[in-house]
């Protein structure tokens, strides 16, 4: 079975990498100077077209060019805030649980 799929073309997954912010704002700039295309920068610099249309769409929101999303800092005080959410989720179980177990025990 794997034979067929290999000779059918399928590709491997690209690694996932990570890039500096520096590199990035790089990037992104190219891309909004208009000298290149978004494909041709993505193809340069051997990056995905979606990361980099990510990455433009994201400078635009944190400069206020668009408003169709969260900022970087919204992003991130959003996560902080999942974050939060969660371990109190979890200290309310804790105590739930203490709760029960002690009303049981002075029965």
């Amino acid at each position: 079975m794997s034979i067929i799929m290999e000779s059918m073309g399928k590709k491997r997954p690209r690694p996932r990498r990570s890039c500096t912010p520096e590199f990035k704002a790089e990037i992104v700039e190219l891309c909004q100077r208009g000298d290149r295309t978004l494909r041709q920068v993505s193809q340069d610099f051997d990056l995905t077209e979606t990361a980099v249309r990510d990455w433009v769409k994201q400078a635009d929101l944190d400069t206020g060019a668009r408003t169709d999303g969260l900022t970087s800092s919204e992003r991130d005080e959003l996560a902080q805030l999942r974050r939060e959410n969660r371990r109190l989720r979890e200290d309310v179980d804790i105590l739930k649980r203490a709760t029960a177990f002690f009303a049981k025990e002075t029965r």
